[in-house]
């Protein structure tokens, strides 16, 4: 750090000398710490002893609140742990966990290493849980980068093209989610987060690195092998100096039984966190809507949002016409007049509805955008039921669906599908294969055709890849998962194209879903527009 004049230097002395002989050099731990967890020795939950929920909330920023399973995490990094595998369940909150523990443990500039579709939620997640802070999203060549943000955001694919000016901004903490992406150590991947994260831990001494994943195994317990080594825990050959302490304090060695249980817990006890819906089920909502954000950055995305310009000015156009045919009538310079905006989008609503998918309009639109993110849901389906087993996916239009399907059979899983061109024979057997059958993990389900009088409780996390245009086509959908019987509290991930009309249509959906709260449960919300969805979307799109 001593180069770089914008940073303090860390003039801490370092450790010297040769580390001290152990009685456990000599040994191969590598093998029997792998088979600590294959075999279960111990039979306890993968899980370290975190403190108890301190009595104060001293974190959650205004409108938020942190969960206690949560606020026990945060305890452990305010305590001084700061390295973790961090392998909750999805839905447990693991993205506001590591905003708010780089947040108590002062670790930025931070470094988060995400797969691409969730770049854009992990930027949100930073604004909401420490609106103090500047997230960056470094895309592509990286000419956008903010500089002076404290947290940058970057996926595995790129990661290669930024490795040497972020190996040397003097990072204090690297996050990286979904980690089993790193398991395979030959991987181009694999060796930039490592190389990256043994760059870390020698210019800073003990910097937050977290490893987010809901599936640190997924073919044998030498996956765990890649996080290990991130962690600093091992070097692959042989556990690091603070891991061989432990093992060394038990007393015991590999030619012993007992070696082995106690082997696992020195392990777990060096940062793993394990915990299921079901174990926290107290400190979560039955129903939560999860907004995922993805950016559409491709081409398709950018002739999206040119076509929404498009529309937007069309629009404008025929409004201007109008107040320039009558006259101002009092008008105030910049006032807008909202009877004409709605004619006008009435109007727009009217031809688009005759005219089809014969020419661009707000119908066409939506579709184009559900076309364009077809692939990153379908690719956070597939990483989401590595983590959690069965998952429902809801799409709209036929060609979202065919495309889901084609790459979930492509990532070698198994998947049925419910539609509206299925007898009630097939249907029936396609949903009774999703809930008995272990080796189904999909169900690819039309939002119109498999939104009512359908069970599919074997999953508790749905996919919405596409928006309704309804707020109860939305619940409907939700609700085949969430019903009696549900033994775990329901998560719906909904993909919302970000820096579109998408965005507007989901705050649109919610707030007719607030009418349904208002009127028939009694809650105190605020009264929305009665306008449709669709009118309303097109209104945004003039003003």
């Amino acid at each position: 750090q001593m180069a770089n004049p914008f940073l303090a230097p860390d003039l801490t002395p370092r450790a010297t000398g040769d580390a001290p002989r152990r009685r456990l050099d000599g040994w191969e731990l590598m093998g029997p710490l792998y088979k600590a967890f294959e075999t279960g020795a111990g039979g306890s939950a993968a899980s370290m002893e975190l403190p108890p929920v301190p009595e104060f909330d001293r974190l959650s920023p205004r409108g938020l609140e942190v969960m206690p399973h949560q606020s026990r995490f945060l305890e452990a990094v305010r305590t001084g742990h700061r390295s973790f595998l961090l392998a909750d369940e999805p839905g447990l909150g693991k993205t506001a966990e590591s905003v708010l523990a780089a947040s108590v443990a002062d670790a930025y500039p931070l470094l988060v290493v995400v797969p691409n579709v969730v770049k854009m939620n992990w930027a949100r997640e930073v604004q909401r849980w420490t609106p103090q802070r500047r997230a960056t999203v470094i895309s592509g060549g990286g000419a956008d980068i903010d500089a002076f943000a404290d947290v940058f955001i970057v996926n595995y694919e790129i990661l290669d093209r930024h490795l040497s000016w972020l190996s040397s901004i003097g990072l204090k903490g690297v996050v990286v989610d979904e980690a089993h992406f790193i398991k395979n150590l030959t991987s181009q991947r694999s060796q930039n987060v490592l190389a990256l994260a043994s760059r870390v831990r020698q210019q800073t001494r003990d910097p937050l690195m977290l490893a987010l994943t809901g599936t640190p195994l997924i073919n044998d317990v030498e996956d765990f092998d890649a996080i290990w080594r991130f962690l600093g825990w091992t070097n692959g050959e042989k556990p690091g100096p603070e891991l061989m302490e432990k093992l060394d304090a038990t007393g015991l060695t590999p030619a012993d039984k007992a070696f082995y249980p106690e082997a696992r817990e020195a392990v777990i006890s060096m940062g793993i966190v394990r915990r299921k819906k079901k174990d926290v089920a107290a400190d979560l909502p039955d129903k939560l809507v999860a907004d995922l954000p993805v950016e559409l950055d491709d081409e398709f995305g950018r002739s999206i949002r040119q076509a929404e310009r498009e529309l937007g000015a069309r629009l404008a156009a025929k409004y201007r016409r109008i107040i320039e045919a009558r006259g101002d009538r009092g008008l105030a310079p910049g006032e807008i007049d909202d009877d004409i905006v709605r004619l006008v989008a009435h109007g727009e609503l009217e031809e688009a509805k005759a005219a089809g998918s014969g020419s661009e309009n707000v119908f066409t639109m939506v579709r184009r955008i559900g076309q364009a993110k077809a692939h990153l849901a379908a690719d956070y389906a597939v990483q989401l039921q590595r983590s959690v087993g069965k998952v429902v996916f809801f799409a709209k239009h036929i060609d979202v669906m065919d495309a889901a399907e084609a790459h979930f059979k492509a990532s070698g899983l198994k998947v049925v599908s419910v539609r509206g061109e299925q007898t009630s024979t097939a249907r029936q057997a396609a949903i009774d294969a999703f809930n008995g059958d272990p080796g189904v993990s999909i169900a690819v389900c039309s939002l119109t055709a498999a939104g009512v009088g359908l069970n599919m409780q074997a999953a508790s996390n749905v996919v919405l890849a596409e928006l309704s245009w309804t707020a109860a086509e939305q619940t409907q959908a939700i609700d085949r998962v969430h019903r009696i019987g549900q033994g775990e509290p329901v998560t719906a991930w909904r993909i919302i194209a970000a820096h579109t009309i998408d965005t507007k249509i989901a705050e649109l959906i919610d707030s007719k879903e607030g009418l349904a709260q208002r009127a028939l449960d009694g809650q105190s919300i605020e009264p929305g527009s009665s306008d449709s969805v669709q009118l309303s979307a097109l209104m945004h799109l003039l003003r």
